[in-house]
């Protein structure tokens, strides 16, 4: 008698988002980036991205640990290892010197590094400190529009409480493809621009090993634990991450019109 062999749904989930995946890795942004100039317009945008990324981190954090006192055991151990051991290394990591650093900080110190402006980023967490909300403060931060977009988009996620769509927009919207697009970004950063982009390299790299060896897989098994047997909850997750790497298409369509703009405006 023959037994049926289970699907695996995080790889039926992959092979479903495979041509989102593919059309995000193959996007013409990264083939745009032909000067430092232009490599500055990329983080004065993506900084925003790498900011989100961080709020989509704690609000699982939130939801699957116990940040409150008096303190009480929530959810499942494994669950909350998971999350914390990603917590750690994205919040705080080491930089190229051993010196503890959030990714977000050590991008920050990567866009100083070349010149890139930081202005916009640096208001909208001054006005957040100041108890804007993230809409208001994208609008004083005077966030482009595509940006605007990808963020609000992020925190409608966050804001649905439901945390394994969170924690699918977090692995496959983030996690999972990011490795791959920082490698277009990689390439020869250091001898075409020697001295002033080491920590964008650094971080680079350091997202690109992380991401694949460490954090993908503990993602993935976090979206298992959290979808578990549930078929709706894994269909929801699904839609979510495609939703996600649509969104991040986008963005990156905002950052090659821009890189278009500042070209003609150079000439």
């Amino acid at each position: 008698m023959s037994t049926q062999v289970q699907s695996d749904p995080i790889v039926e989930l992959q092979q479903a988002l495979a041509p989102a995946r593919e059309q995000l890795v193959a996007h013409g942004v990264y083939q745009a980036l032909h000067s430092l100039a232009d490599l500055r317009v990329f983080m004065e945008h993506h900084v925003f991205a790498v900011w989100d990324f961080m709020s989509l981190l704690k609000a699982l954090q939130r939801e699957l640990t116990c940040v409150e006192v008096p303190w009480v055991p929530r959810g499942n151990p494994a669950t909350r290892r998971l999350i914390n051991d990603i917590v750690l290394e994205e919040e705080t990591d080491v930089d190229s010197e051993g010196r503890p650093a959030s990714h977000f900080e050590l991008y920050l110190r990567s866009m100083r590094e070349c010149g890139a402006n930081t202005a916009p980023i640096e208001a909208l967490l001054a006005a957040l400190a100041q108890g804007a909300s993230v809409g208001q403060a994208l609008e004083q931060a005077q966030a482009p529009a595509s940006v605007r977009e990808f963020v609000l988009d992020t925190f409608r996620i966050i804001e649905s409480g439901k945390p394994h769509a969170v924690a699918a927009a977090f692995t496959f919207g983030r996690e999972d493809v990011i490795p791959d697009m920082f490698r277009h970004l990689v390439g020869d950063l250091g001898r075409r621009f020697p001295g002033q982009l080491d920590t964008f390299t650094y971080y680079l790299n350091r997202h690109i090993q992380l991401d694949e060896e460490v954090h993908t897989p503990l993602a993935q098994q976090m979206v298992r634990e959290l979808c578990g047997d549930d078929a709706q909850r894994w269909q929801e997750s699904r839609e979510v991450a495609a939703h996600c790497m649509q969104a991040r298409v986008s963005l990156w369509d905002g950052i090659r019109q821009a890189l278009g703009q500042s070209e003609l405006a150079s000439m």
